[in-house]
C-alpha cells in the first residue's frame, strides 16, 4: 500500500507541474490581452482539475499495466510463434486499435465528403500494415531511415495529385491516431521483440513503431483523397458554451461523462482481450503480477475517462476563445510568441510523453537523461505552434514548411546515432497528443476564424507541425550527445597517453 501512495504522490506532482504552467498562462492572458467570460474560464478551471486527476491516475496506470503487458506479449510471440501468425496478429493488433481511438472519430468528422467509417477502416488497415513493417523491420535489423526515406517520398508524391483541402488533415491525422492509450502498450511491444534478439543494435531497434505506424494514416488520408473530390469543404466550428450558473457548469461535464466512459472502454477493451488471450493460452502469468497489472489497467481506464473529459470539455473552449480575442487585436502578430509560449509548456502535458520519457531512459540506462529529452521536445513544439501561427496569419499551405523538416530530419539521421533517430521519429507521435487536439487546434482554429481564413487549409495542420519538429529537436540533442561522448573518450585517451609517460616515482609522489 505504501508503494502505490508513494507513486500516486509521485504522479501528481509530475501532473501539478505539467498543467499548472498553462493554468497560470490562461489566467495571465485572460485578466490582460485576452478576457474570457466566466463560464469558458470555469469550464476551463474545472477541466484543469480533471487533467490533473486523470493524468495521475493515467500515467500510474501505464507504468504498472500497459509497459509490462506490452514487453511480455511482444518477448512471448517474438520467441515461440511463426513469422506469418506473429505479422497475422500484429497486423489485427494495429487494425482493432485504431478503430476504437477515439482521436480518429474526432478526425472522421472533420474530413469533408469521406464516409466516416470509410475513412476509419483505411486509416486504421494503415497503421495495421505499418504495425507489420515495424516488426518486420525490428526482427531483421533494417535502417530505420531507408524506411522513412522510402515512404515518406510516397507521401511527398501523393501531394501533388490530392486536394488541397486533404493535406492538412492526412498529415494531422499522423498524429491523432497514436494516442496515450496505445502508445505505451505499441512502444513496449517493440521492447518486448527487440528483447529476444542479443545483437548490439536490438536496443536501437526498440524504437521506431510509432514513427512507421504513423505514416500509415497519411497515406490512408492521401488515397482517399485521390478516390473522393469533396465540393463543400468549408468548416463549421462548434458554438462556444455559456454557463449561467454552477450546476450548469456541472451538468455540461455530467453530461459528457458516460460518452467518454463508453469511449474509452471500447478503446481498451481490445488491448485488455489480447493480453487476455496470451494470458490464458501462453504467457500464464503469477497471480501477483496479473492483480498487479489488473490495477494498471484500471488506473488507465479512470485517468483516460477524467483527462479527456476535461480536456475536450473544458480547455477545448478556452483554447478557440483565446485564439478568436488575440487574432482580432491591433498587434495581432502577438500570436506567433504567445503560441510559442504555449507549445513550450503544453507538451508536458501530453501523458504519453511521460512514459515515453520514462521507458527512454529505462532501456538506456539513463545515458538519455528524461529532463533533456523533456526540454528538447518543448522547444521543438514551441518552434512548431509558432509557424502554425504563421500559417493561420499568412496562409501559407503547409508543404512549405512539412517538407523541408521532414529532408532536414531524414538527413540529420545519418548524422546522428540510430537510436537517437528511432526515439526522435516516435516523439513526433507522442508529443502531438490530446492536448494538441483539443487546445492548441481549437486555439488556431479561433485565430483563423477572427481573421476570416480557410480553417481547413490554415488552422489544420498544427498537428502535424507539432509531430515534426520534436524529430529534428530530438535528433539535435542526439548529436550534442555525440559531440560530448567523443570529446569525453578523447579526453580520458589523452589522460591515459600522458600517465603512461610517468616513471613509477612520479606516479608515487603524485
Amino acid at each position: 500500500m505504501n508503494y502505490y501512495q508513494t507513486r500516486f504522490s509521485e504522479k501528481l506532482k509530475e501532473a501539478l507541474k505539467a498543467v499548472a504552467p498553462i493554468i497560470g498562462i490562461v489566467l495571465l492572458l485572460s485578466f490582460t490581452i485576452a478576457p474570457i467570460p466566466p463560464s469558458i474560464l470555469l469550464l476551463f478551471l474545472f477541466g484543469a482539475v480533471l487533467l490533473i486527476v486523470g493524468m495521475m491516475f493515467f500515467t500510474l496506470g501505464a507504468e504498472l499495466s500497459m509497459t509490462p503487458m506490452g514487453e511480455k506479449v511482444g518477448t512471448k510471440m517474438a520467441k515461440t510463434m511463426h513469422l506469418g501468425t506473429i505479422l497475422f496478429l500484429c497486423f489485427l493488433l494495429g487494425f482493432v486499435i485504431t478503430i476504437s481511438e477515439p482521436d480518429l472519430q474526432v478526425l472522421a468528422e472533420q474530413v469533408p465528403s469521406i464516409p466516416n467509417y470509410t475513412l476509419i477502416l483505411a486509416v486504421a488497415c494503415g497503421v495495421g500494415f505499418f504495425l507489420v513493417v515495424a516488426m518486420l523491420r525490428m526482427l531483421f535489423s533494417k535502417s530505420l531511415s531507408t524506411l522513412l526515406i522510402f515512404f515518406y517520398a510516397i507521401v511527398a508524391v501523393l501531394t501533388l495529385f490530392v486536394p488541397k483541402d486533404f493535406t492538412a488533415v492526412a498529415f494531422d491525422s499522423g498524429g491523432v491516431t497514436t494516442g496515450p492509450m496505445t502508445v505505451p502498450f505499441i512502444m513496449a511491444l517493440g521492447i518486448g521483440f527487440a528483447a529476444v534478439r542479443s545483437d548490439k543494435h536490438a536496443e536501437d531497434d526498440s524504437f521506431g513503431l510509432i514513427s512507421l505506424c504513423s505514416i500509415g494514416p497519411i497515406l490512408a488520408v492521401l488515397l482517399l483523397g485521390l478516390l473522393y473530390h469533396p465540393g463543400d469543404t468549408g468548416y463549421v466550428p462548434t458554438p462556444l458554451p455559456n454557463i449561467q450558473d454552477s450546476v450548469e457548469l456541472w451538468k455540461h461535464f455530467a453530461e459528457s461523462f458516460p460518452e467518454y466512459i463508453k469511449e474509452i472502454a471500447i478503446s481498451l477493451l481490445p488491448i485488455v482481450a489480447f493480453f487476455g488471450a496470451f494470458q490464458i493460452i501462453s504467457l500464464k502469468l503469477k497471480k501477483k503480477t496479473l492483480y498487479k497489472i489488473l490495477i494498471g489497467i484500471a488506473d488507465t481506464y479512470i485517468g483516460l475517462v477524467l483527462f479527456l473529459t476535461g480536456a475536450n470539455v473544458g480547455f477545448m473552449p478556452a483554447g478557440n476563445y483565446l485564439g478568436q480575442m488575440i487574432a482580432e487585436l491591433p498587434f495581432c502578430f502577438v500570436l506567433i510568441p504567445i503560441g510559442m509560449v504555449i507549445g513550450f509548456f503544453i507538451v508536458k502535458a501530453e501523458p504519453a510523453v511521460y512514459v515515453l520519457m520514462d521507458q527512454v531512459e529505462e532501456i538506456t540506462s539513463g545515458a538519455i537523461p528524461g529532463k533533456a529529452m523533456g526540454l528538447s521536445l518543448s522547444l521543438g513544439v514551441a518552434a512548431s505552434v509558432g509557424i502554425a501561427m504563421i500559417r493561420v496569419l499568412t496562409g501559407i499551405s503547409i508543404l512549405w514548411f512539412i517538407v523541408p523538416g521532414y529532408v532536414i530530419a531524414i538527413c540529420l539521421s545519418f548524422f546522428v546515432p540510430k537510436i537517437f533517430t528511432a526515439i526522435a521519429f516516435d516523439s513526433g507521435g507522442v508529443a502531438s497528443g490530446p492536448m494538441t487536439a483539443t487546445f492548441l487546434l481549437p486555439f488556431a482554429m479561433g485565430a483563423c476564424q477572427a481573421i476570416g481564413g480557410n480553417i481547413v487549409r490554415d488552422a489544420f495542420g498544427i498537428v502535424a507541425m507539432v509531430a515534426m519538429t520534436p524529430l529534428i529537436a530530438i535528433q539535435i540533442l542526439g548529436a550534442v550527445y555525440q559531440y560530448k561522448s567523443r570529446t569525453a573518450e578523447a579526453g580520458a585517451a589523452v589522460s591515459a597517453a600522458y600517465l603512461d609517460t610517468w616513471g613509477d616515482d612520479d606516479i608515487i609522489e603524485l
